[in-house]
């Protein structure tokens, strides 16, 4: 980890802690979630970062990679919000979430991640098993009559890469993972009522590029030339809409550019009890002298 790294991994950081208050703020009963997203996609330049990936809303019973069908729109009334920004500057990534219940009825998921993300910040030191960090979020989370979701976890963060190693579990999950100096992760506990167990639901809108290889047809390579442009980060169908193509000739390419193991989908993830999940999440960087930094705290 060079100085410039550790400075654009803090800049990032402060970003997205900003864009994530901003947003938290703009969740409201009767509301937009389009106009959300659109609101915090120009915060981000604002600010002078881009979108490490697409800004994106979960509700209730979803826990994360979820965004609207290009042309719908929903309007938030009662519902488990969970809010997952991400920000890029020069390659560094800073990541965070929160949750909002508009209903009024559910505090003690929100409590619950909050509390067990604090908590989890508070023992990272050089030399810890990572298994401990998981073993405080699960324990944390118990406490509050829930249950933490074990296939759901935190990740590494790299040079233009939202997930890499480490896994930061949410569970003790026996691994023999350490703490090391110049590591950049994110903690990222997700509470629920329900199973604790997510399974992926169907028509993703979020993606990421894999590997570059031939295709066939003009339409999928017009695509894939928009993709190109997102330094391999996740994406959005709705990011690919501003090159000539329509929706309809953008899934059609997505289509030819999955089955040629070019490109990844994310589809929804909702929890397997239909249980409403919450969800918290900073950043963290720990430096070569092992000084340990929440960037988006």
């Amino acid at each position: 980890m060079n100085e410039q790294y550790k400075q654009n991994f803090i800049r990032a950081g402060a970003i997205a802690k900003q864009v994530r208050a901003f947003g938290k703020s703009l969740i409201k009963p009767g509301v937009s979630y389009n106009e959300i997203i659109a609101q915090i996609q120009k915060k981000i330049i604002e600010l002078g970062a881009h979108a490490a990936f697409p800004p994106q809303i979960a509700l209730d019973a979803v826990a994360a990679h979820f965004l609207p069908q290009p042309g719908y729109d929903i309007v938030f009334s009662k519902e488990v919000v969970k809010l997952d920004i991400g920000v890029c500057v020069n390659g560094a990534i800073g990541d965070c979430a929160v949750t909002v219940d508009l209903s009024g009825e559910h505090q003690a998921l929100i409590d619950a991640v909050e509390a067990a993300l604090l908590n989890a910040e508070q023992i990272i030191k050089v030399g810890l098993p990572i298994r401990e960090i998981g073993k405080v979020i699960a324990k944390t989370i118990s406490s509050y009559g829930l249950k933490p979701v074990k296939n759901l976890s935190g990740h590494g963060l790299g040079y233009y890469q939202v997930h890499r190693p480490p896994t930061i579990p949410n569970y003790d999950d026996n691994s023999n993972a350490v703490i090391q100096p110049g590591m950049t992760f994110a903690i990222e506990p997700f509470a629920t009522n329900g199973r604790g167990l997510i399974y992926e639901g169907q028509n993703p809108t979020i993606y990421s590029f894999v590997a570059d290889r031939p295709v066939r047809s003009d339409l999928a390579r017009r695509v894939l030339s928009t993709i190109k442009t997102f330094h391999g980060l996740p994406f959005a169908i709705h990011d690919l809409l501003s090159n000539g193509l329509n929706l309809a000739e953008v899934k059609v390419g997505l289509t030819e550019l999955h089955i040629a193991g070019v490109i990844l989908g994310y589809p929804p993830l909702i929890d397997e009890g239909s249980g409403l999940v919450a969800q918290a999440e900073n950043s963290v960087l720990v430096d070569p002298k092992g000084n340990v930094l929440i960037t988006t705290r």
